[in-house]
C-alpha cells in the first residue's frame, strides 16, 4: 500500500492514492538534477529571477485551486489556506526582485594590499524534506532562495500532501523551469536516507519534528553535508503590563490558533504577570471557548480539524495527561462530537513540571497559560524550555520590552505584535529548534559556497 494518501481530516476519508517512488524513480531523480545543476548554475540570475516571478505569477492565478487541496489534505480553513498562497507568492516575488543584489559580490579591503571579493556560489542539487502543516509555504521557503542561487532542488514532501506536491512541481513546469532543476520524489524514509548519503546530493533541509531532526542530521553528519534544521518550537507569550488587555488577549488568540494552532512558532505557552494573570485568563478563556467548529471549506467556521486523526490522538493524551496529574482545564479538553480529526479549544493552568504539557509542544488548539511575578520569573520560565524558536513580548514599557526580548534564548522575538513571516525577515531558531536561517537576505546565503577571490596589487 503507497504511503502517500490524501485522507480529508475533516471526514477521514481516503480521497486519493498517489504510488510511492521505485528506487529507480529516485536514481532518475538524482540523476536529473545533478545534470540540471551543471546548466542551471551557469545561468544568469536575471533569467533565474524570470523564472521565479514567473511561478510567483502562476501561484497568485491559481490561489483557490491550491487552496482548496490544501484544505483536503490538512485541514486547513479556506481562508486561511489561500492567505498561505498569497505569502508564498510574495517569497518568490520577493527573491526574483532581491535575488540579484543579494548575490552580488561582496567587497574586502585586505590589510596587505590587493583586491579581494566573496563571491556566493551554488553548491549543488540540495534535498528538501517538507511537513504538512503549510504544505506550499515552507517548500517555498527552501526553494526559492536556492534555486536563485543556482542549486537545484529534489522535494521530498510529507506523505498527506502528495496532492500539493504534485501541484507545485506542475506549477515549476508550466513557468518554464529547466527540467530536472526541480523535481517531486514521492519517497519513503529508507530512501531519503539513502539519498542524505548519495554524493550527488550536497545538502539537505528539513522542517520537521526533533526526531525526523536528529535522524537526517545524524546521516548527513556523516556524509559531511550541510543541513538547515526548522523543527519544533514551544513559543513564550509574554504579558507583563499593558493598557489594552483586550489587544494582548486577541494577539495571544491569534497567535495561538493560527492553522488550529499546528504552526512551530505558534504561542504555546502564555506567561502573564500577577496583577493581570485572573483578567486575562477570563477574557482568553471566553475567547478560546467561542471559536466554532466545522467544516474548514466554510467561511463561518472558525476551527477546522487537526491535519489526522493521529494528531489529534496525541494532542487529546498530551491534554489527559495534564488533567491526570492535576491541570486544571478551563474550557474544552475533549474530543469535538463530530467525524473528523477535531479537538476542542482547550486552555489548561496548574500545569507543573511532571506533566508532558509542560515541556512538550502542544501542536493544536491547546494553551497553557501560567502565572508569573515578574519579567525576570517569566525570562526564567520561557528559557526553561528545550525549544528557542520564537516568541512575544506585550508590555506597555519600551525599554523593558527591549530588556526581555534580549534576554529570551530564541531565534526571533516580537513585541506587541502577533508573530509572523515575510519575506523579507529571517525565519530560525536555536536550542532544539533547528539549525540555520531561512527567508530574507540570510535565506540565500545558507547553501552557497562563499569563495574567496584574491589578487595582490601591481
Amino acid at each position: 500500500m503507497t504511503m502517500y494518501r490524501v485522507i480529508n481530516p475533516a471526514s477521514n476519508e481516503l480521497e486519493r492514492e498517489f504510488p510511492t517512488a521505485t528506487d529507480d524513480d529516485v536514481e532518475s531523480a538524482l540523476a536529473r538534477s545533478r545534470a540540471a545543476f551543471t546548466t542551471w548554475r551557469r545561468t544568469g540570475t536575471d533569467e533565474r529571477a524570470r523564472l521565479l516571478t514567473q511561478v510567483a505569477d502562476i501561484y497568485e492565478r491559481r490561489a483557490d485551486e491550491l487552496g482548496s487541496i490544501v484544505t483536503r489534505e490538512m485541514g486547513k480553513r479556506t481562508a486561511e489556506a489561500r492567505g498561505e498562497i498569497r505569502i508564498v507568492a510574495a517569497i518568490y516575488r520577493y527573491y526574483a526582485n532581491e535575488g540579484p543584489t543579494l548575490l552580488n559580490d561582496t567587497p574586502l579591503q585586505p590589510a596587505a594590499g590587493g583586491r579581494a571579493v566573496v563571491r556566493k556560489e551554488p553548491i549543488g542539487s540540495l534535498l528538501g524534506i517538507m511537513p504538512w502543516n503549510y504544505p506550499h509555504y515552507q517548500v517555498a521557503r527552501f526553494t526559492a532562495p536556492n534555486l536563485m542561487a543556482g542549486n537545484t532542488i529534489i522535494l521530498k514532501h510529507a506523505p498527506q500532501c502528495p496532492e500539493s506536491a504534485a501541484a507545485i512541481e506542475q506549477i515549476f513546469a508550466d513557468a518554464g523551469c529547466p527540467a530536472g532543476a526541480y523535481i517531486n520524489v514521492y519517497a519513503t524514509n529508507d530512501q531519503v536516507a539513502d539519498m542524505i548519503a548519495d554524493p550527488r546530493i550536497a545538502g539537505v533541509s528539513l522542517t520537521g519534528s526533533e526526531r525526523a531532526g536528529a535522524a537526517v542530521a545524524e546521516i548527513a553528519g556523516r556524509n559531511l553535508k550541510k543541513v538547515i534544521l526548522e523543527l519544533g518550537g514551544s513559543d513564550p507569550f509574554i504579558v507583563l503590563d499593558t493598557m489594552d488587555l483586550g489587544r494582548a488577549v486577541q494577539t495571544a488568540l491569534a497567535g495561538r490558533m493560527t492553522n488550529a494552532g499546528q504552526a512551530c512558532n505558534a504561542a504555546k505557552r502564555i506567561m502573564v504577570a500577577d496583577g493581570l494573570y485572573d483578567e486575562f485568563v477570563e477574557r482568553f478563556t471566553a475567547a478560546m471557548a467561542a471559536l466554532r467548529p466545522g467544516d474548514p471549506s466554510d467561511s463561518s467556521t472558525d476551527l477546522g480539524p487537526l491535519s489526522s486523526e493521529a494528531a489529534a490522538q496525541g494532542l487529546m493524551a498530551q491534554i489527559d495527561d495534564a488533567v491526570s496529574k492535576g491541570a486544571t482545564v478551563r474550557t474544552g479538553g475533549r474530543r469535538v462530537n463530530r467525524p473528523g480529526a477535531y479537538v476542542e479549544p482547550t486552555v489548561l493552568t496548574d500545569v507543573t513540571p511532571d506533566m508532558r504539557a509542560f515541556h512538550e509542544e502542544l501542536f493544536g488548539p491547546a494553551a497553557v497559560i501560567y502565572r508569573v511575578h515578574d519579567a525576570e520569573a517569566a525570562i526564567t520560565l520561557a528559557n526553561e524550555s528545550a525549544f528557542g524558536l520564537g516568541g512575544v513580548v506585550c508590555t506597555d514599557d519600551a525599554d523593558l520590552a527591549e530588556q526581555v526580548a534580549s534576554q529570551l534564548d530564541t531565534g526571533m522575538v516580537w513585541i506587541n505584535t502577533v508573530q509572523r513571516s515575510a519575506p523579507d525577515l529571517p525565519f530560525g531558531g536555536t536550542k532544539r529548534s533547528g539549525i540555520g536561517r531561512e527567508l530574507g537576505p540570510h535565506g540565500i546565503d545558507e547553501f552557497v559556497n562563499k569563495k574567496l577571490i584574491y589578487a595582490p596589487q601591481g
